[in-house]
């Protein structure tokens, strides 16, 4: 039986990665301070053909508001929520699938969307603001109807 410490945690983490899915689609880099660790490490690099990369919170939230900034649509859907919660530390592993609308058109004249699958595997920390995200790395499990990125000029 869970008490109602482990209850509470595992509402408020999932709320916070829902936050992340929320703060990610509304390029809304004010929320997604919310979400990690000043110092969180931070490995996106399971899609580094399209650019993605890894660093510290301050190097990916930069990476992320130009990069999002510049998308024509995108929604993280996050589920599956496996969560080990030990005291003050957890870890997850969370799925995400990911459709993002292409800066192009099919030969119908419609939006190009790709879809990537993942998971997110994470570590959380209970800070004095809650549950935050100390350290996550993508694993990849699909990507699909993405074009080639093109070279680098």
């Amino acid at each position: 039986m869970l008490s109602l410490q482990e209850i509470s945690d595992r509402i408020e983490l999932a709320m916070m990665l829902d936050r992340y899915a929320a703060a990610i689609d509304r390029v809304d880099m004010d929320l997604l301070d919310s979400v990690f660790t000043p110092d969180a490490a931070i490995d996106y690099t399971a899609f580094a053909e399209w650019g993605a990369i890894k660093g510290n919170y301050p190097e990916i939230r930069k990476w992320l508001g130009e990069g999002l900034a510049r998308s024509r649509g995108h929604q993280h859907l996050v589920a599956n929520k496996e969560i080990s919660i030990d005291g003050d530390r957890a870890t997850g592993r969370i799925m995400c699938l990911n459709p993002m609308v292409q800066p192009l058109q099919d030969a119908a004249g419609r939006p190009w969307v790709g879809f990537h699958g993942l998971w997110y595997v994470d570590e959380y920390v209970r800070t004095a603001d809650g549950w935050r995200i100390a350290k996550r790395t993508e694993d990849r499990c699909f990507s699909h109807n993405f074009p080639p990125r093109p070279p680098a000029s």
